[in-house]
């Protein structure tokens, strides 16, 4: 069998070749992204592996359909930069990984929370420096404050059981409540306006929809608390950037925490040191001292890709063999698994 593996990068190849039947695959690595334009590249493959800034489009998957690709692999939960209808009208099956670890999001979320709280990538930056001042590192304690999580799917009820720890209360909101997990862990599911109204940190963990797209703009900064943290280790179109950057500027947001950007494609994953950053957007954010930006780093965990390559592969040989795809993987034979938190009513929409 042999598959076309693009967007590479070190730690790609080393857990896939690491995971169980590698070894029966015939591999041609490309560190490029998968479009229209590379997608011939993939002739005389029997399956395309992908990643989440991969654009598969109409037109990349009828290119891959006319080489003769029946299989796309994507090694991530998310499956918002593929076309699904045209992936079923031209007969190719999409699989992804659902759940590779929740755990490893979750505590990054914690992370990133912690981290712009108590100032620890500042005060690491100035300690090198032999600057050991504290002036400008004052946090606030977590314990007592309220913490908020829209979407509670697997990853979501993580970071709130985590933020419970911390002797926080916690609020939430999903239309599909998990109403005993709630109970059993004391956390109260609230309305949308009243988790944005009540919050002193919002962490975000949903899918993105046409319902989710910018659901955090203008009118819904306008009901967060003055001061609060909006943190999203999910996907970057949830937050309008335009608008954060507006609350940010009048003081209304007291702090953002971000793992993904919604116009990361092309930037995130890549080494730019050495260039002028072409995104505006993205430069504003990096200069206040109250913005915290990793590079889509969340699920980057032993764990997590350990199961991401053992998922992708075994589905890539059970395709070569015809067999169905493992459980709850495939997305054009009917998406199975958690929906907490795979929607929000549209007029929610900030």
């Amino acid at each position: 069998m042999r598959v076309a593996f693009y967007d590479t990068k070190p730690y790609d190849r080393q857990y896939m070749l690491a995971a169980a039947g590698a070894d029966t695959i015939s591999w041609a690595f490309h560190d490029f992204r998968l479009t229209a334009e590379t997608a011939g590249i993939a002739a005389g493959a029997d399956a395309v592996c992908a990643f989440v800034n991969d654009r598969l489009d109409r037109a990349c998957l009828e290119c891959l359909a006319s080489i003769g690709i029946r299989h796309v692999a994507l090694r991530c939960a998310g499956f918002n930069n593929v076309d699904l209808p045209a992936a079923k009208g031209f007969g190719i099956t999409i699989t992804r990984v659902p759940a590779y670890s929740p755990h490893a999001v979750a505590e990054h979320t914690v992370a990133l929370v912690l981290t712009l709280n108590r100032h620890t990538h500042r005060a690491f930056n100035r300690v090198r420096e032999q600057n050991f001042s504290l002036n400008g590192l004052v946090g606030f304690d977590l314990h007592g404050k309220t913490c908020g999580i829209v979407g509670t799917g697997k990853i979501g009820r993580l970071a709130a059981e985590i933020f419970r720890g911390f002797g926080m209360r916690v609020i939430a909101h999903d239309p599909y409540p998990a109403n005993d997990w709630a109970a059993g862990c004391g956390i109260e599911y609230q309305p949308f306006d009243a988790v944005l109204e009540a919050s002193d940190i919002l962490s975000l963990h949903l899918p993105l929809t046409p319902q989710t797209h910018h659901m955090i703009g203008v009118e819904a900064i306008r009901r967060m608390k003055p001061g609060a943290m909006l943190v999203n280790t999910s996907r970057g179109k949830l937050i309008d950037t335009k608008a954060a950057i507006a609350a940010l500027k009048r003081g209304h947001l007291g702090g953002l925490a971000i793992d993904v950007y919604e116009e990361e494609e092309g930037i995130f994953f890549e080494d730019l040191s050495g260039q002028v950053l072409q995104d505006d957007e993205l430069s504003r954010l990096l200069t206040f001292p109250n913005v915290l930006v990793t590079a889509h780093q969340a699920f980057l965990t032993h764990e997590a890709l350990a199961e991401i390559a053992r998922v992708t592969v075994e589905n890539m040989l059970r395709a070569g063999r015809g067999a169905s795809p493992l459980a709850g993987t495939s997305l054009t034979e009917g998406e199975a698994g958690d929906h907490g938190g795979d929607a929000l009513p549209a007029h929610k929409r900030g």
